[in-house]
Formats: structure tokens, C-alpha cells, sequence
């Protein structure tokens, strides 16, 4: 029987601490990104996320795209992301966001999906002509990648990560002994394979772990271990929020000084490169991992 953290009633009364303050989204870059993001009609895991960050990087001229929908076949008790049936997908996406990405101008753009389980590919073609369109028409924008789960669809995976883009990332979410509260319908020992094979392929990798859901300290570092074993050369860590009252609580609100432990501590159990604090979020700063 797996074990779940216990959470006080107190714990779910607790007001965020002031480390975790963010600025509202405002400013001229901001209005531009929004602005081209509906002209475009593209999805952005910055909004659906409900990310923290998003003034800060729309701010910045900067902004994830997510491609495939905004509805996700899974139904992981952390994500703000629409569940259900998703629609037919669009060939035409791929264009529209390389174009806007040109339009943007940006140096490093992010691109995640949905997961798309019900297809056979895992939407692995429309993730292909989405960095091929986006490298011909910004050849010297740089690309990652953060990809779904594909259930040990190797062919899948290797079409998505084969179109040219500097780094793939997959996120692990949760230590192994969360994965069942956390993420139902994921492995943890599956996403560890598919980093695995992703590295074999040449690729640099990343992954991104919450904290704040009942891990332990000893938790977190088995799944460094785990990832440097397995070939991952990035991680983010971030404190996890709960988006609403229907999405698991927070068991716990990491303070800063403990973010900066974890940094030393991956590094030292041999990953790259560790962004490690409470807003970081997996594509936060991803412009200074494309060359670690």
C-alpha cells in the first residue's frame, strides 16, 4: 500500500509566505505576447498552468507554447489543464506557432503539449513539424522541448526529439512513492527510461520535480541519484501551488535556504546544472540550460 503525506488542517488553512509574492502581468513586451497569442490562436501552458511566472517572462518577450490542444488526456491531481476528450488536432498548428515565434522574435523558445494518449503517435508528427517550421523560419532560435509521457512508445519518442531542438525535457513531477496520488496514469520508472533513451539519442536532457507535496528529503535525493544515473543533465525544482480547491494541497511551503541546499546537493550527486527555487518552473530561465 503506497503511503500518503498527512495533511493538518492547519496545513490547509496556511497562507502562502511572502517568498512566494508575484508581480501582476503588465507592460508593453506583456500586451505584445498576448496580443500575438490570440491573434495566433495558440495555447500557452503559461496561462492553462496558471504559472506564476507569466509576467515575468511575457514581460520578457518570451512565452511556452503548448501545441496539440488544451485538453489533456490525463488526469494528474496537480495540473490546472483542462481533463477530457480532446478535440481532432490541427495540422496547421505547427505554422502558426513557428510563425509567431518569428513574429516574437525570440532567442529560446519553449514548446510542451497536452498529453495525447488516445493517439497513436502521441501527436509525435505534429511535434516534428513544429520545431522543423520554427528552426526554418528562426534558423538561429534555439528550441526546447518539453515532452509528454509516451508509454514506452519509442517511435514516438524518436520523432518527436529528431527535429532539431537543442534540449529535451520531461518532467518526473514527484519522487517514486507520490507517482500514484500525484500522477495516476504515469510511471515513475517509465519516465525514467524515456529520459534514459533520450540522452542515448544525443539529446541534452532536462526534468522538473515539485516540492512541497509530503516528499522527504531523502526522497528527493533517491531521485537525483536516479536522474543522474539515468543520463538527465538538468533539473528544475519549484515549490508546488495548488491551482484550486479541487487539485491536491500543499503539504508543505519549502523555504528559500532549503531551494538552495537542493541546488548544491544535485549538483554534487553529478546532475549539470539545478535551478532550484520556490517559482521556478520547468521552463523558467530555460534560455541558460541550452549550453550547460
Amino acid at each position: 500500500m503506497i503511503e500518503l503525506p498527512v495533511i493538518s488542517e492547519e496545513a490547509t488553512k496556511r497562507k502562502k509566505p511572502d517568498w512566494l509574492r508575484v508581480k501582476l502581468p503588465v507592460g508593453t513586451e506583456y500586451a505584445k505576447v498576448r496580443k500575438l497569442v490570440d491573434q495566433h490562436k495558440l495555447h500557452t501552458i503559461c496561462e492553462s498552468g496558471n504559472c506564476p511566472n507569466m509576467g515575468e517572462c511575457w514581460g520578457a518577450g518570451t512565452a511556452t507554447f503548448m501545441i496539440l490542444g488544451n485538453v489533456c488526456t490525463r488526469s494528474c491531481s496537480f495540473c490546472a489543464v483542462a481533463t477530457g476528450r480532446p478535440n481532432e488536432y490541427d495540422t496547421d498548428e505547427p505554422r502558426r506557432v513557428a510563425e509567431a515565434i518569428q513574429l516574437m522574435g525570440v532567442k529560446h523558445a519553449v514548446i510542451t503539449s497536452v498529453n495525447r494518449d488516445e493517439l497513436k503517435d502521441r501527436g509525435a508528427e505534429i511535434w516534428y513539424q513544429t520545431v522543423v517550421l520554427t528552426k526554418e523560419l528562426s534558423p538561429s532560435t534555439t528550441i526546447e522541448t518539453l515532452i509528454p509521457d509516451v508509454k514506452s512508445n519509442w517511435d514516438a519518442l524518436y520523432r518527436m526529439i529528431e527535429g532539431g531542438q537543442e534540449v529535451v525535457s520531461h518532467n518526473m513531477e514527484t519522487v517514486g512513492r507520490l507517482y500514484r496520488m500525484v500522477r495516476p496514469q504515469a510511471k515513475y520508472e517509465r519516465s525514467l527510461e524515456q529520459i534514459k533513451l533520450t540522452k542515448e539519442a544525443g539529446k541534452r536532457t532536462k526534468t522538473g520535480i515539485m516540492l512541497g507535496l509530503g516528499e522527504s528529503k531523502e526522497e528527493l535525493y533517491q531521485a537525483m541519484d536516479d536522474l543522474a544515473a539515468n543520463g538527465c543533465d538538468i533539473l528544475t525544482l519549484g515549490q508546488y501551488l495548488q491551482p484550486t480547491k479541487m487539485h491536491i494541497e500543499v503539504a508543505e511551503f519549502i523555504h528559500p535556504d532549503t531551494f538552495a541546499l537542493y541546488k548544491e546537493e544535485g549538483l554534487r550527486r553529478g546532475l549539470k546544472y539545478v535551478e532550484s527555487g520556490p517559482l521556478v518552473r520547468s521552463s523558467y530561465h530555460a534560455e541558460r540550460h541550452v549550453h550547460v
